[in-house]
């Protein structure tokens, strides 16, 4: 993690610690870290992925729209928490490790700091009836 900015340490610290789905990512959206509430979610746990890419993290858990199909990236939510640098909350479908598409509510806030923009932290919950 030496190579990520103060903010993400602190904030990968801290979501640690809270029994919140959670994901930080860097300013491209890339996935830094997740923690185990999000891994019990998505079937898949931080140390077995490692940090990916948007757009693999994307067609593997989502975003998906009510048809199943990847959210296009100028469409996310998150894409204006980290162009804008504005908070966002939105409903949408991911989907887990074993194919499950299950409806989640997720709000992400940007991280920053006063030299410029760190990234997003993304606190998500399931949002239909399963658990």
């Amino acid at each position: 993690m030496s190579s990520q900015s103060v903010e993400l340490i602190l904030a990968r610290n801290l979501i640690s610690s809270i029994d919140l789905a959670a994901i930080l990512v860097d300013p491209d959206g890339g996935v830094v870290f997740f923690n185990d509430t999000a891994g019990r979610l998505i079937g898949r746990t931080f140390d077995e992925l490692g940090p990916m890419s948007r757009e693999v993290w994307n067609s593997r858990f989502g975003p998906f729209d009510d048809l199943g199909e990847v959210i296009p990236t100028g469409d996310m939510p998150l894409t204006e928490t980290l162009h804008e640098g504005l908070p966002i909350n939105a409903r949408f479908h991911m989907r887990a490790d074993g194919g499950e598409l299950f409806d989640v509510e997720a709000s992400a806030l940007p991280l920053a700091s006063a030299d410029g923009f760190k990234g997003a932290l993304v606190v998500f919950w399931r949002a239909d009836d399963g658990d």
